[in-house]
């Protein structure tokens, strides 16, 4: 029987319980090997969490603003698609692109603003983040490479939104759980979510017993002995 209901429940549980450490251990454990991020892709502030259902955005290059010339109509607009994808969020999404070069922003402090609007809870990119300040004001997670300036419009546009990504040889499915910490971010498939979040609990609550027994004088081979967990 699971221990939540609904997603509200199941991401508040992944707050204030889990991290990605543990939640990558257990998805290690069966054989999902390569759930984790790039570790460039890291938060903006150390504290910064994120947990909450991939929304996923395709942004590809592009060499001018303003393209009449070629036949896909998405191109010649501006930014592409990348305002509907962003006013396309959900309650407890996060916007997760990839595609682009990294040559300029893929976030920034407006998108940030309409994100926590529409109850959006993060924003992860295979990029570059700017308007830092801003951003960390409001205090909106954000994983991205790091801070630049440089703007998307010029120079990418997103050609589509929940659609699979991969980055870094990551599988990502609009739907799977995006979960981003002072550690990195792992994706969890949404099809075993429950396996892996039980298990994670499990795991961590038993982390805290091994902890205050080493606290107590035991050695770390009589804990993972009588524990199991190390």
């Amino acid at each position: 029987m699971a221990l939540w209901t609904n997603d509200d429940e199941l991401f508040s549980l992944c707050r204030h319980e889990l991290f990605t450490a543990v939640v990558g251990d257990i998805m290690d454990k069966i054989g999902l090997l390569r759930q984790f991020l790039p570790a460039k892709i890291q938060p903006l502030r150390e504290d910064m969490i994120t947990v909450g259902r991939a929304m996923t955005v395709l942004e590809a290059d592009v060499f001018c603003e303003h393209n009449t010339a070629g036949s896909n109509p998405v191109l010649k607009r501006s930014f592409g698609l990348m305002l509907e994808a962003l006013d396309d969020l959900k309650r407890n999404e996060v916007y997760i692109c990839t595609g682009a070069s990294p040559t300029y922003a893929l976030w920034g402090e407006l998108m940030s603003t309409r994100a926590m609007k529409l109850g959006a809870v993060g924003a992860v990119v295979d990029g570059y983040s700017r308007d830092t300040a801003g951003i960390l004001q409001m205090n909106f997670p954000t994983f991205s490479y790091g801070r630049y300036a440089q703007d998307q419009a010029p120079r990418g546009k997103v050609i589509d939104f929940r659609v699979p990504l991969e980055i870094g040889g990551v599988c990502v499915n609009s739907g799977d759980i995006v979960f981003g910490d002072i550690d990195g971010v792992c994706i969890v498939p949404r099809e075993v979510e429950t396996e892996i979040i039980t298990k994670a609990l499990e795991k961590a609550r038993g982390e805290k017993l091994v902890k205050k027994a080493i606290e107590e004088g035991m050695s770390a081979r009589e804990a993972f002995d009588k524990f199991g967990i190390m």
